[in-house]
C-alpha cells in the first residue's frame, strides 16, 4: 500500500507540475516529502533505488519506454539471482547434513568395533552413539536446514514480485497512463494475499496524498 501511494504521489505530481518537479525528491529521497510518506518503502533502499534511477531516466535520458523495459527486466533477473543465493547454499547444506550423519555413524562403529571385548551394556552405549550422529545429520538437514532453505527461497520470489509490482507501475506511468491507472496495474501483479482490493488502494491514496 505504502510503495502504490508513494508511486502515485510522485506521478501526480510529475502529472500536474512537469517532471522536473520530482527531480529534487528523486536526487534526494530521504529528505523527500513523498518518501517520507512511505517509511517502510523508504527504509528499504534497493527498492528506493529502483524508484529512484527510472524515474531519473525518465526525466532526464532519451531512451524510450522499450528499452527502459527491457533494462528493468535485466535489473530484476539480475536481483533475483542474488537474492537465491542464500537459499541455494543453504539447500546445500541441507543436501550434506545426512552424509555428515553417515559419517559420523560410521565412525562410531568403527570405533565399537575396536571395543568388542567389553561388556555388552559398554558396547550398547557405543552403538547408541553411533546411530545418535545419523540422527542428527538427518534431525539438521530435513529439521531445519531444509525448511529454512525453502523459507529463503519463497522470500526470494516475492521480492521479486515486488520489483515487478514496481516495473509495472512505472511502466504504466511511462506509457501515459493517469497516476490512477497506473498504480491499478501495479496492484493487479501482486499475488492474491497481499493484494489491497480497488476500493482499499483507492482510499489509501486519497488519504496520503
Amino acid at each position: 500500500m505504502q510503495t502504490l501511494g508513494l508511486l502515485f504521489n510522485l506521478f501526480a505530481r510529475a502529472r500536474k507540475d512537469g517532471l522536473m518537479s520530482i527531480e529534487g525528491d528523486i536526487e534526494e529521497p530521504h529528505t523527500s516529502e513523498i518518501f517520507n510518506k512511505a517509511p517502510k518503502v523508504k527504509a528499504d533502499h534497493h527498492a528506493t533505488d529502483f524508484i529512484a534511477d527510472y524515474m531519473r531516466l525518465m526525466i532526464s535520458s532519451s531512451l524510450d519506454v522499450h528499452q527502459i523495459d527491457n533494462l528493468m527486466d535485466i535489473e530484476i533477473e539480475t536481483h533475483h539471482h542474488e537474492a537465491e543465493v542464500p537459499a541455494t547454499m543453504m539447500s546445500k547444506l541441507a543436501d550434506s547434513l545426512p552424509a555428515f550423519g553417515i559419517v559420523a555413524a560410521v565412525l562410531g562403529v568403527v570405533h565399537t568395533m575396536e571395543s568388542v571385548g567389553i561388556p555388552p551394556a559398554e558396547l550398547g552405549k557405543l552403538v547408541a552413539a553411533a546411530l545418535v550422529g545419523t540422527f542428527l545429520g538427518i534431525l539438521a538437514s530435513y529439521g531445519f536446514a531444509a525448511p529454512l532453505a525453502n523459507v529463503m527461497g519463497k522470500q526470494a520470489e516475492a521480492s521479486t514480485q515486488y520489483y515487478n509490482c514496481l516495473k509495472t507501475t512505472l511502466i504504466a506511468f511511462m506509457n501515459g497512463y493517469p497516476p490512477q491507472v497506473a498504480v491499478e496495474f501495479g496492484r493487479k501483479t501482486l499475488p492474491s494475499h497481499v493484494r489491497p482490493s480497488f476500493r482499499e488502494l483507492e482510499e489509501f491514496v486519497k488519504n496520503n496524498k
